[in-house]
C-alpha cells in the first residue's frame, strides 16, 4: 500500500493516527516545539494535557529547548499516560545549523560520532531511553556526508534505540532519491516546509507516496495565509462549523500528510485536535487540492 500501512479511517479515534512503513504508529498531527525557548516545558505539558500524543523537537539549542521538552513530558507521565503512548521524534543538526557557542556535541569529531553524541544528549534531555523517530535536520551539501550521517543513524536504529529515521528540509527530489537508493534503512518520513515556493512538493510527495515515506508538513498555516483566505475554503469551513485552519489541516491529514502545529494557544490546540470530528468529501478535497496548484 503506498505511503504506509494505514490505520483504519472508518470513524473513531483511528482517524487521528497513521502507521509508517516501519510499523510505527504516528499521530496525524504533531506538536512542534521550535522557538518556544523558556516556555517549552509549559507548552509541551499543555499540549499533552490537551490531547496531543506526538512531539517534534531537535537537538539544536539555537532554535529548540530540548530539555524543556523532556521536562514537559515528565510532568504528565504517570499511570494514565506512559512513554509508550507518546510518539517522540527529534533531529540531528549539522554544525552549520548550530549556534557556535552551544553545539551539543564535539564539532571536531567524525560525523558518525557527532550523531552518536547528539543522540545521547537527546536521550538525556528528553528523559527517555529510546526515540520513536530520529530525523536528519537537513541534507549536507555533499551526498557522501549525508550518507555518512545516515549510516550512523542506521546504526542507532539497528541497535533498537530508534524506531524509525527521517530527513527534513529536503526539497531536491534527486537528493531524496539518492538517499533512498543507498540507505539500508529507508527514510520513513520527510519533514518539509509546506508552501507555494516549492509547489507544495508535489513531485517529492509523489515519490514519497510510491516508496512508503510519510510526508510531514511544517509552517503549514504560517506559510499559507492566501490559501486560508480563499473564499472556497472559508465557505467550506462555515458549512462544517469549523475554522479555515481546521479544514485545511483536515484536508492534508486525509491526504495522509502528518501536520505539525506549534500554536501556543490552548484554544487552538483544542481546535487542531478536533479536526478528526469531521471528514471532507472527495469533492471538497478536490476543491482544496486545486488551491494548491
Amino acid at each position: 500500500m503506498p505511503a504506509a500501512d494505514r490505520v483504519s479511517t472508518d470513524g473513531g479515534e483511528d482517524q487521528s493516527r497513521i502507521v509508517s512503513a516501519r510499523g510505527v504508529v504516528m499521530p496525524r498531527i504533531l506538536y512542534g516545539t521550535a522557538w518556544k525557548k523558556e516556555r517549552t516545558a509549559e507548552l509541551v505539558e499543555l499540549a499533552l494535557r490537551s490531547g496531543f500524543r506526538g512531539i517534534d523537537t531537535a537537538c539544536q539549542p539555537k532554535h529548540y529547548h530540548e530539555p524543556g521538552v523532556g521536562e514537559g513530558l515528565a510532568a504528565v507521565l504517570g499511570p494514565g499516560l506512559t512513554r509508550a503512548d507518546i510518539y517522540l521524534q527529534t533531529k540531528f543538526t549539522a554544525v552549520a545549523g548550530q549556534d557556535p557557542d552551544a553545539i551539543p556535541y564535539d564539532p571536531k569529531a567524525s560525523l558518525g560520532e557527532q550523531v552518536r553524541q547528539s543522540f545521547q544528549a537527546s536521550l538525556a534531555n528528553l528523559r527517555t531511553d529510546y526515540l520513536d523517530g530520529l530525523v536528519l535536520h537537513s541534507p549536507y551539501p555533499e551526498d557522501r556526508d549525508t550518507l555518512e550521517v545516515w549510516r550512523a543513524m542506521e546504526g542507532l536504529c539497528e541497535q533498537g534505540r530508534v524506531r524509525q529515521l527521517g530527513i527534513s528540509n529536503c526539497y531536491d527530489l534527486r537528493r531524496l532519491e539518492t538517499l533512498f537508493r543507498q540507505a539500508r534503512i529507508k527514510p520513513a518520513l520527510v519533514q518539509n516546509r509546506f508552501y507555494a515556493k516549492t509547489k507544495y512538493d508535489r513531485r517529492l510527495r509523489a515519490f514519497c507516496g510510491t516508496n512508503g515515506i510519510l510526508y510531514q508538513s511544517f509552517w503549514t498555516l504560517t506559510a499559507n495565509p492566501e490559501v486560508l483566505a480563499q473564499p472556497s475554503l472559508v465557505a467550506m469551513a462555515a458549512r462544517h462549523g469549523r475554522t479555515p485552519a481546521q479544514v485545511f489541516f483536515r484536508y492534508l491529514t486525509q491526504m495522509d500528510m502528518v501536520c505539525l502545529t506549534g500554536t501556543t494557544s490552548q484554544d487552538h490546540m483544542s481546535q487542531d485536535l478536533a479536526i478528526f470530528e469531521i471528514r471532507l468529501s472527495p469533492a471538497e478535497c478536490e476543491t482544496l487540492d486545486a488551491l494548491l496548484r
